[in-house]
C-alpha cells in the first residue's frame, strides 16, 4: 500500500494544440502527476489499448490499464474525434469506464458542458486551464480507485460463489437473523417480569 501512494498518478492529456498541450503538461507535472500527451482522440484510444475496430478484444489490456492511466484530460474541439466522442468511447468500454475523464474547452457553452457531464465526464474545465484546476483532479482519481476495488471485490465474490463457496455467507446472514430474533424474544420475556415487580 505504501508503494502505491508514493507512485505519482498517471494522467493522459489529449489536445490537438501544441501550446495547450505543453501548458497542461506543465501544470500536471507541477502538481506531481506523471503525464503522457497525445494530439488526437484516436491516438489516446491506441495508447489505452482500445481501437476503433469493434472486433479488437479490449479486455486483454485491462491489467495493463490499471497501472497505465489514472485520469484522462481531453480538449473538446479536435479534428476527427472530438473530446465528447472520446469520452463516449471510454465510458462504453468495460475495462476503461472507471477512469475519470475531464473535458477542457475554450468555449463556455452550457448545453455542451451538460452533455459531457451527462455522458460521464467528471469535470469540465474552461481554458486557459489554471494550476488551481489541478487540485480538482486527485479526488476523482481516488474515487475511481474506490470503485475499482469495489468491482474487484464483487468479481472475487462472484468467482467464489460460482465455486460453491457461498454457503458461509448465507450461514452468517441467517445467524444474524437468528440472533436478532433471539434478542427480540429476550426483550419480550423481560417485559412481563418488570411489570410483575412493579405490582408487588
Amino acid at each position: 500500500m505504501a508503494v502505491a501512494t508514493e507512485t505519482p498518478f498517471h494522467v493522459l492529456a489529449v489536445d490537438d494544440s501544441l501550446p495547450d498541450r505543453k501548458l497542461i503538461e506543465r501544470l500536471l507535472k507541477t502538481s506531481s502527476f506523471h503525464v503522457t500527451t497525445v494530439d488526437s482522440g484516436s491516438k489516446a484510444l491506441q495508447f489505452l489499448g482500445l481501437h476503433d475496430e469493434d472486433s479488437s478484444p479490449v479486455s486483454v489490456h485491462a491489467d495493463q490499464l490499471e497501472v497505465a492511466v489514472n485520469l484522462i484530460i481531453t480538449d473538446y474541439c479536435m479534428p476527427g474525434m472530438t473530446g465528447y466522442d472520446l469520452l463516449k468511447k471510454i465510458k462504453e468500454s468495460s475495462s476503461l469506464r472507471d477512469i475519470p475523464v475531464v473535458i477542457m474547452s475554450s468555449e463556455n457553452i452550457p448545453s455542451r458542458i451538460n452533455r459531457c457531464l451527462e455522458e460521464g465526464a467528471d469535470e469540465f474545465f474552461l481554458k486557459p486551464v489554471r494550476l488551481s484546476d489541478m487540485s480538482k483532479l486527485k479526488p476523482h482519481i481516488l474515487k475511481s480507485r474506490c470503485k475499482e476495488h469495489y468491482h474487484q471485490e464483487q468479481h472475487q465474490q462472484s468467482d467464489s460463489n460460482s465455486n460453491g463457496c457461498n454457503n458461509p455467507t448465507n450461514n452468517s446472514s441467517s445467524d444474524n437473523i437468528n440472533t436478532r430474533k433471539r434478542k427480540a424474544e429476550d426483550n419480550e420475556e423481560t417485559l412481563p417480569q418488570t411489570n410483575r415487580l412493579r405490582h408487588s
